[in-house]
């Protein structure tokens, strides 16, 4: 989406959906003209959907969408290279504003996210205008509006001065390829990876870069991937750039569980589970699921387990952690310490280091409720 400075709370890509206007002459009839701004329409049967989005500018662009992509035929745009882009015309699975494919697998929560991969083809054309996927997270698996958590671009190609949004802050050796890391916040985070070699073709794996953007704190493993989008954003000139085809597949993943142990203590004491929910080359995401089994409120609840040996917490969330040696303890937060009869609350760290790629040896020693 890469709005730069200006943005405000509108995205790139995070512009209501509008009406269509199809033009099919009948010697072209798998073709669809959209020139209405918000225009959209499905392909491939519902699998995809394509739309026009020029959010940024009222130059006229019009697209021309078949069954396996879309081209810009008209908009020659001209937006200052320092402010938001003319526009996003792309292609997506998933859902944007409510306007959602079929059977795209979407939304999925980035914990259990398994295969998630897509391919696209392109052309270039003229101009300034960068090419790039749109993935887009929300805390809600349904948001119907603006999504909140994060927005993860990958630029496979760029011509001009554009740059994404915020500053570069590293580099990332993903998909075969070395990538600029730049990250900003314009009301959500973005994160965005430059291909440093440039490229009219893609082949990646969506949960290799969000992972990536997990380690880096961009994205919460609780979020919701809620669509995955590919387009391109034209600061000068636009016709010409063409999606000429589009692929994508996404499946859950099943998460490392480890084991159910009685806790000690409180009205009844409680129950804990600790599963992996995510892993990568070096790290993990972790959650404890604690449950009051007694048959009155308890206060000041906690769990504690074992880790491998080599493995460091480096952040939580909904509880406070605390670690020594290979033994993590997390405990009610200040601002919610009671847990109700059958009542359970899930808390979750990050960490880095393995079980030499098995995720074993996590021991519960136990669940409080005091």
């Amino acid at each position: 989406m890469n709005l730069k400075h200006a943005l405000g709370a509108l995205g790139a890509a995070g512009m209501l959906v509008g009406l269509l206007v199809a033009v099919s002459p009948p010697e072209a009839a798998a073709a669809t003209t959209i020139c209405e701004k918000y225009g959209s329409t499905s392909i491939q049967g519902g699998r995809y959907i394509v739309q026009n989005n020029e959010w940024g500018d009222d130059a006229g662009q019009c697209i021309s969408v078949g069954d396996t992509g879309f081209r810009i035929t008209s908009g020659h745009h001209d937006v200052p290279t320092n402010g938001a882009p003319a526009g996003y015309p792309s292609i997506y699975a998933g859902c944007h504003y409510g306007n959602c494919s079929t059977n795209s697998g979407l939304p999925l929560q980035v914990s259990r996210m398994g295969a998630v991969s897509s391919s696209v083809s392109y052309s270039t054309a003229d101009g300034y205008w960068n090419a790039a996927y749109d993935l887009w997270f929300d805390p809600n698996p349904n948001q119907s509006g603006q999504n909140t958590g994060a927005e993860l671009m990958i630029w496979g190609n760029h011509q001009g001065p554009p740059q994404p949004i915020g500053s570069r802050v590293g580099t990332a050796n993903l998909a075969g390829a070395t990538w600029d890391v730049w990250y900003g916040n314009i009301g959500w985070n973005v994160i965005s990876y430059v291909r440093q070699q440039t490229t009219n073709s893609l082949n990646i794996n969506v949960t290799e870069f969000t992972n990536d953007a997990v380690r880096r704190g961009h994205v919460q493993s609780s979020w919701y991937l809620t669509s995955v989008q590919f387009g391109f954003e034209p600061w000068r000139g636009g016709p010409g750039l063409a999606v000429n085809s589009f692929s994508f597949s996404a499946s859950g993943g099943s998460p490392t569980t480890t084991t159910t142990t009685p806790g000690t203590g409180g009205p009844g004491g409680c129950r804990a589970t600790h599963r992996i929910t995510n892993s990568w080359s070096g790290g993990f995401t972790a959650e404890a699921t604690i449950t009051n089994t007694g048959s009155s409120p308890a206060q000041n609840w906690r769990a504690g387990w074992t880790v491998p040996s080599g493995v460091s917490v480096t952040n939580g969330w909904n509880a406070t952690f605390a670690q020594s040696g290979t033994q993590v303890t997390a405990a009610a937060p200040g601002w919610s310490t009671t847990l109700n009869p059958g009542q359970s609350v899930t808390v979750g760290y990050q960490a880095t280091g393995n079980s030499s790629g098995s995720f074993g040896g996590f021991t519960l020693n136990g669940a409080a409720c005091a």
